[in-house]
């Protein structure tokens, strides 16, 4: 591994796989000074992430409302009258909120929504000889979207996470935002959350609107579902309210690889990788690449690009804490290593892109060709951008219409076919010494034959 460079460069291929399959737990993330001292000032002790929710999650769910007063108070700084949103304050956001982006917001939200119209279920059932057969497809009742607005306001998030809910055919979708100093929130949100086709918009953030949306309080419902991505207080919290309540996923610190031959532009790499760095100090952006020339010359062009972003000293903390440019011998194993990364995006900057598109086993999302950058993924390609990381995309897959949907079984057995399935399932019954079943069954067919 090189030194004093932006970002970590090798050139030893266990060096670098050592590297991408390390650890990337919740858990073992620490907390930056300022947010400990908050935690101290808040709870009164030196907690980590999941020692807060855990207080957090526990005190919403047993006092409600004054709960959420108690940490709006603490942590936000704010007397809130009201969680939710008005509808004067919604009449503020559309005037507040300049055409472009709303046209722009309004293009993504066509595009998401066209995107998972193809994938909508059906019910089905299959008649044979034994009888009716099949599944019948139901959307969710009640969901719950968070919207981030950390660092700044994330509409798209709202988008991404909300219309393929609508496309599901979920009756209510109700969000949670966190509210800004002035004890409102952020005018894009709340236009986005229009245009996803939102209910009902609540003013309270991190784990306590997990907590809230989970168990329900005064002010806001209990929902079935809650999706969406959030920081490292948020995504604890949805951990430990699964069961209770579903959850779409634990999406951690953002990530994207990239795999380029010598046939990619290192600006454009170097481009990629920062968008994807300025997100967070905890965000990874990785390159591997089978030409070492591209190698350098990708660092040197992170080195330039740096010096002109308004976000450069999270990109640059980002870069050095979870970056890195690996040279790889091959394409083969450059993919490889893909698969063993999961990562949330890979990004395919090579001459054949297509050529290798079955190579991918694991991964949140493909980006294939140089025109095909993770960003325009983020906005208005379609497909939902809350996908998983931490590696969970080997077995996970991003936000889409099944996330919101659940499938009932049908099972109608005719007389005939009680006759065919009956006798070998009571004799699985008794084999599992479970013999109710399995006179269940065998008074009925006794039923069925001639005294």
């Amino acid at each position: 591994m090189s030194q004093g460079l932006p970002v970590r460069v090798f050139e030893d291929l266990e060096q670098a796989r050592n590297f991408l399959l390390r650890s990337r737990r919740l858990e073992q993330v620490e907390l930056p000074p300022a947010v400990r001292q908050k935690v101290r000032e808040v709870f009164g002790a030196d907690l980590t992430a999941m020692e807060v929710v855990q207080r957090i999650v526990d005190d919403v769910r047993r006092h409600g409302d004054a709960a959420l007063h108690r940490y709006s108070r603490a942590i936000d700084g704010l007397e809130l009258a009201g969680f939710a949103v008005t509808e004067e304050e919604f009449a503020r956001a559309r005037a507040q909120v300049p055409e472009e982006i709303r046209q722009a917001l309004a293009l993504a939200r066509d595009r998401i929504e066209a995107f998972h119209q193809r994938q909508i279920r059906q019910s089905w059932l299959h008649f044979e000889p034994a009888g009716g057969f099949g599944q019948l497809v139901r959307p969710l009742e009640r969901v719950g979207v968070y919207a981030p607005a950390g660092r700044a306001p994330y509409p798209s998030s709202l988008l991404m996470s909300a219309v393929p809910a609508r496309v599901a055919g979920v009756e209510e979708i109700v969000a949670c935002a966190p509210p800004s100093p002035d004890g409102s929130v952020s005018p894009v949100i709340l236009v986005a959350a229009e245009l996803a086709g939102i209910d009902r918009v609540f003013k309270v953030g991190g784990a306590q609107a997990i907590a809230a949306m989970a168990y329900g309080t005064e002010s806001i419902p209990r929902v079935d579902k809650i999706v969406g991505p959030g920081n490292i207080f948020v995504v604890l919290a949805k951990r430990l309210v699964y069961g209770d309540v579903d959850i779409d996923q634990l999406p951690g610190p953002t990530e994207t690889l990239l795999i380029a031959d010598a046939s990619a532009d290192p600006a454009l790499c170097a481009a990629d990788m920062l968008a994807q760095a300025e997100h967070d100090p905890l965000a990874s952006a990785v390159l591997l690449t089978t030409d070492a020339g591209l190698a350098r010359e990708v660092v040197a062009q992170l080195e330039r690009q740096l010096t002109r972003l308004e976000r450069a000293s999270i990109a640059a903390e980002s870069l050095a804490t979870n970056g890195a440019v690996a040279v790889v011998p091959d394409l083969e194993t450059a993919f490889e290593l893909a698969n063993a990364y999961a990562p949330e995006h890979l990004c395919l900057l090579i001459e054949e892109p297509w050529a290798y598109l079955d190579r991918v086993r694991h991964a949140g999302g493909v980006f294939v060709g140089e025109s095909s950058p993770e960003v325009i993924g983020d906005y208005t390609a379609g497909p939902s951008h809350v996908m998983p990381t931490g590696q969970t995309a080997r077995f996970s897959s991003p936000i889409n219409v099944d996330t919101f949907v659940k499938v009932i079984s049908v099972v109608a057995v005719n007389p005939q076919g009680l006759e065919a399935l009956g006798p070998p399932a009571a004799t699985l019954a008794r084999a599992e010494g479970l013999t109710a079943h399995a006179a269940a069954i065998e008074q009925r067919l006794e039923r069925r034959r001639p005294a």
